[in-house]
């Protein structure tokens, strides 16, 4: 079945857009630029005859059992789950290299840290990308990356229980036009980053999988540097969602992948 849902979509503009994070030694205080909210249809791959190849496009929700299920009291889960992520990308998208360099817990409560992301986006742009790879891995490993094909894709769980409010939606790259896109700054106190944003368009085809569970994952493509498609993404609002749903807890694994052969 389809839902209806809100999301915000960036707005194009001359002058430059930018997400500013921690602003003056706060952490969690976040200064956005400004979006412009849209209700969109969105398709359910559950429940319909949806089919989905990571090759064509960039993504794929898989069945995932993981040990781990208490991801926020201590650290001592890392070591187990990122070798699941390893395994898992190896199995599902042939992943000759796997490494996982960040995790990010979101809960959909008021006071929490970190909250899904409500702004329709792509967490990189392709200068981005590439000097997030030189940051992990150093500029001549990453020379020998660029040789070959390389990717990030993230891997997104649902924590504790079926995920029934502010679910994760998808554009499919089909109907994405090229003008849609534009680059957003990440303003860090140490750093700074780039992302892709997206402006609205009704050609949008937007879906998600309803009541994904902890032992289901996301598999989606972030940057390839062989074309393959990435995904633009939000958190989706559902019209008419219950007051008495309980919050989305997720947790959203990145991961620099590194493929066999530069054609596939």
């Amino acid at each position: 079945m389809n839902i209806r849902a809100s999301v915000n979509y960036h707005i194009h503009s001359d002058t430059a857009q930018a997400f500013r994070f921690d602003v003056d030694g706060i952490v969690g205080n976040l200064i956005s630029p400004e979006l412009a909210t849209d209700e969109v249809k969105v398709q359910d791959v559950r429940s319909q005859d949806y089919a989905l190849n990571f090759g064509n496009d960039g993504i794929l929700f898989a069945d995932s059992h993981s040990v781990i299920t208490d991801f926020d009291k201590c650290s001592d889960w890392q070591t187990q789950y990122n070798q699941e992520i390893v395994d898992l990308l190896a199995q599902q998208i042939d992943a000759h290299e796997v490494i996982v360099f960040d995790h990010t817990l979101r809960i959909d409560t008021v006071d929490a840290v970190r909250k899904p992301a409500r702004n329709v986006h792509n967490d990189y742009s392709t200068q981005g990308a590439n000097q997030r790879l030189i940051d992990l891995i150093g500029s001549e490993r990453a020379t020998e990356f660029q040789k070959g094909r390389f990717g990030f894709v993230n891997v997104w769980r649902p924590i504790e229980r079926a995920i029934t409010s502010s679910p994760l939606g998808f554009i499919h790259p089909r109907s994405i036009e090229p003008k849609d896109w534009m680059t957003i700054e990440l303003i860090y106190p140490d750093r700074k980053g780039q992302i892709l944003g997206v402006g609205a368009n009704p050609k949008h085809e937007w879906f998600y999988q309803s009541n994904m569970t902890p032992n289901e994952v996301v598999i989606f493509n972030i940057y390839d540097n062989r074309g393959q498609p990435h995904l633009a993404h939000s958190a989706l609002d559902i019209a008419n969602q219950p007051d008495n749903s309980p919050p989305r807890k997720s947790i959203e694994t990145r991961t620099l992948v590194r493929y066999n052969y530069v054609n596939r």
